[in-house]
C-alpha cells in the first residue's frame, strides 16, 4: 500500500472529532478504524500495477551530446480503469526528463511514456526499473510495483575535433597530387616528370629523359600509401585525470585525459584512411581493454568509434612491457606507432623508459600527451606568498614534462605535448608533416 497527500489531510481531519470528543480514547480508536478502512477499500479498488506488460524501445545509440529518445510501452490486460503515476528510472548521469509521468489506461489499453535523455559521460547507459503506483478512485491510497524492462543506450565519443578534418584534408590532397605540390623525400613514391624551375631539388633531375628532351626534367614524387598506422591509447589511471574544460557542459572538472586522447585518435583514423594508410587501435593498461586490426577504410571510423565508446579509465598502474608486446604481437611490419598516455614522470620512468627503446628499434614511435592548462595558470600567479609557492610547483611539473619528452627524444620516439584542444589538430599536423617529409 501506498498513501497520498490525502490521506495525511484525511488524517488531519480526523484530529477534529478527537478534539471535541468528551471520549477522546475511544474516538481515536474509531476515527483511525474508520481511516484504515477507507484507505484498504481504496487500495483494494486500485488496478493491480503487476498485472502490466512494460516494454522499452528507442535509441539505442548515440554521441555524447546529442538527445536520446526512449519510449516505455505499457500494456494494461486489467478490467478496471488504471490511474496512477509512471516513473522511468535511469541513473543520473543520463539526465532523463521527464522522470515520471501521469498514466490513465483504460481497460485492455496502452499508453506510452516519453523520456529524453541527454547524458554526461561516454558509455553505456543501462535503464532501470519502470515504476508503476496505481491510486484507487478516492486518491487516497493505491498500489506500486516496478518492472523490469531491460534497455542499454551506447553513449558515443563525440569526435569534436571533426571540425579541423576539411582543412587537414587539404593539406593531404596537396600531398597526394591533387593539386600541383608535389615533393620528393626518402621512401616516397615516383609519381611524374615535369620541367625544371628555379628552387628544384638538382637531385631530382632525371638525366635520362634530360638527354632525350633536351631539356632539364625533374622526377616529382608523393608519399608512399599503404603504410600502417597503430594507435595505441593508455587507459592506466593517468586517464583518469581531469583536465580542460568539458566542452560539452558547464562542468568545471573538465573532460577526462582519456576522452581528449579519443578525439585526438579519431581524427587521426580519420585522416590516415583517407591518406590510403591501413589503421589500427589497441587500448591497454595491465591488459588489452579493445582492439580493432584489419579494418576496412571504408568501416573504420564507425568501428573504432564503436570499440572506444564502452572504455573507462582504469585506475591501476599501466604495464608498458605487457602494451608493447601486444604491438609487437599483432604489427610484423614496420609501423608508425602513436601512443596516446601522459608525460608523467613516475608513470613512464618505472614503465615505458624501459621498453621505449625496444618499441622504436622496429618501429616509427610517436608519443601524444594532454597537458593541464590549469599547471599554466598555476605557473603565471604572483600576487601573493601562496600563488608564489603554487607557481613554483607548477614550474616543477613543467620541467619534469620537459625532461622526461627530451629523454623520450633521445631514445627516437617523437612527443606531442599540447592543451587539451590543441592535442588533436597538432597530432594531425604532426602527421601530415611526417608524410610530406616522406618518413611514413
Amino acid at each position: 500500500m501506498i498513501l497520498t497527500g490525502r490521506a495525511g489531510l484525511l488524517a488531519l481531519i480526523g484530529i477534529l472529532p478527537i478534539a471535541v470528543s468528551p471520549w477522546p480514547a475511544t474516538t481515536f480508536v474509531v476515527v483511525v478504524a474508520a481511516i484504515v478502512a477507507v484507505l484498504s477499500v481504496d487500495t483494494a479498488l486500485a488496478a493491480s500495477p503487476r498485472r502490466l506488460r512494460v516494454t522499452r524501445s528507442g535509441d539505442t545509440s548515440a554521441r555524447l551530446g546529442q538527445p536520446v529518445d526512449i519510449v516505455v510501452e505499457v500494456h494494461h490486460p486489467g478490467a478496471r480503469r488504471l490511474r496512477g503515476e509512471m516513473r522511468d528510472a535511469w541513473a543520473p548521469s543520463a539526465r532523463a526528463q521527464p522522470r515520471s509521468g501521469p498514466v490513465d489506461i483504460p481497460a485492455g489499453g496502452r499508453t506510452r511514456l516519453h523520456t529524453t535523455l541527454a547524458p554526461l559521460r561516454r558509455g553505456d547507459l543501462d535503464g532501470a526499473q519502470v515504476t508503476v503506483r496505481t491510486l484507487g478512485p478516492l486518491g487516497l491510497a493505491g498500489r506500486q510495483y516496478s518492472h523490469d524492462a531491460p534497455w542499454r543506450v551506447r553513449i558515443l565519443p563525440p569526435f569534436l575535433s571533426r571540425k579541423h578534418l576539411p582543412s587537414r584534408l587539404a593539406k593531404l590532397r596537396e600531398l597526394d597530387g591533387m593539386v600541383p605540390v608535389l615533393i620528393r623525400g626518402q621512401g616516397t613514391e615516383f609519381d611524374s616528370l615535369r620541367e625544371y624551375v628555379d628552387g628544384d631539388d638538382v637531385r631530382s633531375i632525371d638525366w635520362r629523359a634530360t638527354a632525350r628532351r633536351a631539356d632539364v626534367v625533374v622526377r616529382t614524387w608523393r608519399p608512399e600509401r599503404d603504410r600502417r598506422v597503430v594507435i595505441v591509447l593508455d587507459t592506466g589511471r593517468t586517464s583518469a585525470g581531469r583536465i580542460g574544460v568539458d566542452p560539452l557542459s558547464s562542468d568545471p572538472t573538465g573532460w577526462p585525459r582519456l576522452d581528449w586522447s579519443m578525439d585526438a585518435a579519431l581524427l587521426l583514423a580519420a585522416l590516415a584512411a583517407r591518406a590510403g594508410d591501413h589503421v589500427d587501435f589497441l587500448a591497454h593498461d595491465r591488459v588489452t581493454r579493445a582492439g580493432l586490426f584489419h579494418a576496412s577504410r571504408r568501416d573504420l571510423l564507425a568501428q573504432l568509434v564503436a570499440a572506444m565508446a564502452p572504455l573507462q579509465p582504469a585506475l591501476l598502474e599501466s604495464d608498458a612491457a605487457a602494451m608493447v608486446a601486444a604491438v609487437q604481437r599483432r604489427v610484423r611490419r614496420r609501423a608508425l606507432v602513436v601512443l596516446l598516455t601522459d608525460l608523467n614522470a613516475s608513470a613512464l620512468d618505472e614503465g615505458l623508459m624501459g621498453v621505449v627503446a625496444q618499441l622504436a628499434a622496429k618501429h616509427q614511435v610517436l608519443l601524444a600527451a594532454v597537458s593541464d592548462p590549469r599547471v599554466d595558470a598555476l605557473a603565471a600567479g604572483r600576487s601573493d606568498a601562496a600563488q608564489v609557492y603554487d607557481a613554483a610547483a607548477a614550474e616543477r611539473s613543467r620541467n619534469d614534462r620537459h625532461a622526461i619528452a627530451a629523454r623520450l627524444r633521445n631514445h627516437g620516439v617523437g612527443v606531442i605535448d599540447a592543451l587539451p584542444e590543441q592535442l588533436a589538430p597538432a597530432l594531425a599536423d604532426r602527421y601530415l608533416a611526417m608524410k610530406a617529409a616522406g618518413k611514413l
